[in-house]
């Protein structure tokens, strides 16, 4: 009962999502680990009549609950503004001509401040944006310095620190509606271009230090490419390729002619040809009033503008004062191999929670095995938690176990070979059933460590048993007893409303042995395949010289979701529906796809 309450009530926090209010981290004061020493596995005895109950949630256990829907509730709420921030066309706002304060920027954020875009966008943070956008300059100063000294390294203007302001909040977890990650939002190949690591262990994107060098060293080429800043901060959005072309095509005029190529972040596409440089900020806008690029990169550099204004003189714009907040810690632990992060957080004398709050890249709360990795550590413990790590044997630097099944075992058995509570076993494996034998072969996530390394484990096994994002063996789930939709979809990392297209299904209802597809397969979704199928007989039409496949709206769907799904954009189906409202249930609407 103490369980269900307990999650029921973190469940209804996450329903808050569009109010959290989360303040920046900052370390916790330094406490003694209070681990018991470790010991040899106990030999195996009898075994019991049945499975044990499951051990209580510890304090630990409940902060890393309460942590995940806090943090979710907080992504989510930054999703749902910077997804306005990316769709907000209004007309008609007017400058309040407030007085001039003696501020100065880097970059020009003074020619162009009366832009009309510039002054809706002034407004949309001081009014619709407000809430969100003081806890985006909340977060700032955490991570500021870290960013403007690199800028300064790489004497690039130091207020573009305020483009990770306008394309995340400073969230390390942002996810965009293209599925864009971090801080500075990269798809997976620029951020493998730009040198960094994406796959099931690690996924730098997240990594504030590595992110934050990759999106400058993407920003300075683009400005080797263009020789404007504001010409490189489209291209970021856009892609080289489409801003190159589109002043070609107004017939700007450049100084220098060179080679190179780029690629943009939101994975539109790189190209190599001869490109032009020596443009100014003045050719962006005259490329602004064309239809050469689209509303999104238009409305960039504004955004930009906009914030970097605010940013410097936040009071002048109704937002309170911020409080002095720690900077991101660079201080660090070299690891070799795979290294449980709550071990590290024992040796640097800090909770599992801070670790995991400025290690955001690792994705199974341990470090990946066989290969060097470097771990965040508080400022100023770097030289003693080294020292801890270096002095702990290997066989202790993670706090669970492989057990290979073998006939015959159970739960209970495993549980009193290694001399720990077998709810821990259960804990730590979500996939292994009360009171049936373990299948022999299948590997079992042992917390040799005690209950404080449940999470841990229990992570590292989630991972195990679906290693790329998404995926299980096949694509496929069966449902177990007891699952829910919800947990299913986090279980594999994806969103309800995708199982429910992937599935065709229109409510949240599932029953033991369903089998659910829990990835898209070779198409986009089942929807898309779905529509496919319809436009083969005759269900697609054609809108001027733009085809289109049917899609019924189900329970439940937004414009943008559906948007995903078929990988068009949100503008392109209103155009085509003539849409100026939203959706309704059991209406069927038509996605353009190119002929």
């Amino acid at each position: 009962m103490r369980r269900q309450a307990l999650i029921l009530l973190l469940a209804g926090a996450a329903g808050c999502a569009g109010k959290a209010t989360v303040q920046p981290i900052s370390p916790p004061s330094p406490q003694v680990a209070t681990t018991a020493p470790r010991t040899a596995p106990a030999p195996a005895a009898a075994p019991a009549s049945g499975p044990a109950p499951l051990v209580p949630l510890d304090s630990s256990q409940v902060s890393e609950i309460a942590r995940h829907v806090t943090l979710s509730a907080d992504s989510a709420a930054d999703e749902a503004v910077l997804d306005q921030l990316a769709v907000a066309h209004p007309e008609g706002v007017t400058d309040d001509d407030l007085p001039a304060v003696p501020v100065s920027w880097d970059i020009d954020v003074t020619t162009w401040g009366d832009h009309e875009r510039v002054q809706f966008y002034l407004s949309f943070f001081e009014e619709q944006a407000h809430p969100r956008f003081q806890i985006w300059l909340e977060r700032m100063p955490m991570y500021e310095p870290m960013i403007r000294q690199k800028l300064q390294a790489a004497n690039m203007p130091t207020d573009l620190v305020y483009l990770a302001l306008i394309e995340s909040g400073f969230s390390n977890s942002a996810m965009s509606r293209t599925r864009a990650v971090g801080m500075w939002q990269f798809m997976p190949r620029t951020g493998k271009e730009y040198g960094l690591r994406i796959d099931s262990w690690v996924d730098e994107r997240r990594d504030p230090v590595k992110a934050t060098s990759a999106a400058l060293e993407f920003l300075s080429d683009l400005y080797q490419r263009f020789g404007s800043y504001y010409l490189a901060a489209a291209a970021y959005n856009a892609g080289g390729g489409k801003i190159s072309r589109g002043l070609k095509r107004i017939g700007a005029t450049p100084t220098v002619t060179t080679a190179s190529a780029s690629a943009a972040p939101d994975g539109e596409e790189a190209m190599t040809e001869d490109e032009d440089e020596g443009f100014s900020d003045a050719d962006f806008f005259k490329l602004y009033d064309t239809r050469h690029i689209r509303r999104e990169t238009k409305d960039y550099v504004p955004k930009l503008i906009a914030a970097a204004r605010i940013a410097k003189e936040p009071q002048r714009y109704g937002f309170m004062p911020v409080s002095p907040t720690a900077p991101y810690p660079l201080d660090s632990l070299v690891v070799s191999g795979m290294t449980g992060l709550d071990v590290v957080a024992q040796l640097a004398d800090t909770s599992l929670t801070y670790i995991r709050e400025i290690n955001p890249q690792y994705l199974r709360l341990a470090t990946p095995p066989g290969t060097t990795s470097v771990v965040r550590v508080p400022s100023g413990r770097q030289a003693s938690t080294q020292a801890a790590y270096q002095a702990l044997p290997a066989a202790e630097r993670v706090t669970f176990a492989y057990y290979t099944a073998k006939k015959g075992d159970t739960p209970t058995k495993i549980a009193q070979h290694y001399g720990v509570p077998v709810g821990l076993i259960y804990e730590a494996n979500p996939w292994v059933r009360s009171g049936y034998a373990v299948k022999a072969g299948r590997q079992v996530v042992v917390p040799t460590g005690g209950s404080a390394s449940v999470v841990v484990a229990q992570q590292v096994s989630i991972v195990r048993e679906s290693p790329d994002r998404g995926s299980s063996r096949g694509g496929y789930h069966t449902v177990r007893k007891g699952e829910t939709l919800g947990g299913i979809a986090r279980r594999y990392h994806v969103s309800t409303s995708q199982l429910k297209a992937w599935n065709g299904m229109s409510g949240t209802t599932v029953r033991v042995g369903q089998k659910l597809r829990v990835s898209p397969g070779r198409s986009r979704s089942s929807g898309t395949q779905l529509a496919s199928r319809d436009h083969a007989k005759g269900g697609g039409s054609t809108v001027g010289n733009t085809t289109t496949v049917r899609h019924r709206v189900r329970s439940g769907e937004t414009l943008s979701g559906i948007a995903r799904q078929y990988g068009v954009s949100v503008a392109s189906i209103k155009q085509v529906n003539n849409l100026s409202g939203g959706l309704k249930s059991g209406t069927t609407i038509r996605i353009p796809k190119k002929a």
